[in-house]
């Protein structure tokens, strides 16, 4: 029917919607044209016309989210402030430039509020849904307000008079505060929280700030949606959660992976295996709670330092693999570069701890515990595959000169990266740092004595030496 002169009625309303501009030029020259050469010209007219009328759709890159959250009688409250630009697809009335109309602004901020903000929280007492909040207060403030410093001048904030409505505020400034009740039946009980508030930006951090009655204030800072955080965790809490974050660091860090692997490589039956592993266990675990409880130095240049360490580690525990290793030298080196793991493995920790609640020591365990199940894991499924393809594929002698030359290769890139990092920072040390750090090395040193006895013992008589060209152990 276009060789008629008829058009389709998606012809007909885009023709009429940008009537005025150059898409309607761009559609009256194809009127005529086939079907489908119109839809794709149609499609791009709309989305021309949808990048000429703003940035409504745009997603902020960086947001900062404060939030209180109080218990108090049978209410548990929230106060927090974000930038009003995280509420997009709503049609805010500007005048001028692009100032806000504040006294148009008629219900758009509840339903905002209710869209971005109460839809994507949800909270729990005693393990139960709480059931969706009242809004008690909104107010829009002027960024330079620094009324959420606390939370008693944050909530006494909303319930200012709102800003004179000739205030030349532009949408992309404005912060919105609001106050949210949510109903609970105690405030002595057991709260936690389940943000997904990650969509409101690129890049989201989140500052909770929970005042328990009776209690000192405890601060939550973490980036994106953290999943349900237990505000106040019983041990059991506690300890699972710390569990399953130790468990998921050792999967995350292949570094650590690499580093276990090129320990067992030429030493896969069950005895010495079992005194390496523990050897690097008991070393990583006491620079990681070392670390934790702050005896590891808060420079910027340590964390990069250890870094690099860890690809050295790596890299010489492969050369040793090439060269041949013992038992005696091999359970010795991995307690050596555990310290250093541990120093590695309490960074992602630290972060972490405020997870814990009053429940330190068994968070710290827990977090071990959970390192530990990884690695277990992970060797028994590397151990029967490396037994197999030496067994089916390569000679063991050959296979683990391969794969250690592999594993070197890879490492030593690491260190050379990360070493040109650490070259970039001044390496400053103050007498404090020095002294935490000698009392870590001193206790690992004192272990690793008194420790030898009982690995003497555990290996039995004699020290076997590496297996033969092609042998199997």
């Amino acid at each position: 029917m276009w060789g008629t002169g008829t058009r389709c009625k998606f012809c007909d309303d885009a023709y009429r919607l940008y009537s005025g501009g150059v898409p309607a030029l761009i559609l009256r020259s194809v009127t005529r044209r086939r079907p489908v050469t119109l839809a794709v010209i149609g499609a791009l007219a709309l989305i021309l016309g949808a990048r000429a009328t703003g940035d409504a759709h745009e997603i902020p890159t960086s947001v900062t989210v404060i939030a209180y959250l109080k218990p108090e009688g049978n209410s548990l409250r929230l106060v927090a402030r974000l930038p009003l630009e995280v509420m997009r697809d709503i049609q805010w009335p500007l005048r001028g430039p692009g100032y806000l109309e504040l006294d148009k602004l008629g219900t758009l901020l509840q339903d905002g509020t209710k869209i971005w903000v109460i839809d994507n929280l949800k909270l729990y007492e005693n393990g139960s849904a709480l059931p969706a909040p009242q809004i008690r207060g909104i107010r829009i403030s002027l960024p330079s307000d620094r009324a959420f410093e606390s939370y008693e001048t944050a909530f006494a904030n909303v319930s200012l008079a709102p800003l004179p409505v000739t205030t030349d505020l532009a949408r992309q400034q404005a912060m919105v505060d609001l106050v949210l009740d949510y109903p609970i039946a105690s405030a002595e009980s057991r709260f936690s929280i389940d943000p997904t508030l990650a969509r409101l930006a690129i890049r989201l951090t989140t500052v909770l700030r929970f005042l328990p009655p009776g209690e000192s204030e405890r601060v939550f800072t973490y980036d994106g949606d953290p999943g349900r955080v237990h505000l106040d965790p019983n041990f059991f809490q506690a300890a699972r959660h710390f569990i399953a974050l130790g468990f998921a660091h050792i999967l995350d860090g292949i570094d650590h992976l690499l580093f276990v692997l090129c320990l067992v490589i030429p030493f896969r039956r069950i005895r010495p295996l079992l005194v390496i592993v523990t050897a690097f266990t008991v070393a990583h675990s006491i620079t990681m709670v070392g670390s934790a409880l702050g005896f590891a130095p808060t420079a910027l240049w340590f964390p990069p330092a250890v870094e690099v360490l860890i690809a050295l580690s790596i890299v010489y525990t492969a050369f040793e693999n090439i060269v041949g290793a013992r038992v005696e030298r091999r359970w010795m080196i991995a307690f050596g570069f555990g310290l250093i793991h541990g120093f590695g493995f309490s960074f992602a920790l630290r972060e972490s701890l405020q997870f814990a609640g009053s429940h330190l020591a068994v968070s710290l365990a827990a977090f071990n515990v959970g390192v530990e199940l990884a690695q277990v894991a992970v060797l028994l499924v590397a151990v029967p595959l490396l037994t197999w393809a030496f067994r089916r594929i390569v000679a063991e002698r050959m296979g683990t000169i391969i794969l250690s030359a592999l594993v070197a290769h890879t490492a030593w890139h690491w260190m050379t990266e990360r070493g040109g990092n650490l070259g970039e920072y001044a390496l400053t040390w103050t007498g404090a740092e020095l002294v935490r750090v000698l009392i870590l090395l001193v206790v690992g040193a004192a272990v690793l004595w008194y420790g030898r006895p009982l690995v003497r013992r555990a290996l039995g008589p004699t020290d076997p030496a590496p297996p033969p060209h092609g042998a199997a152990q």
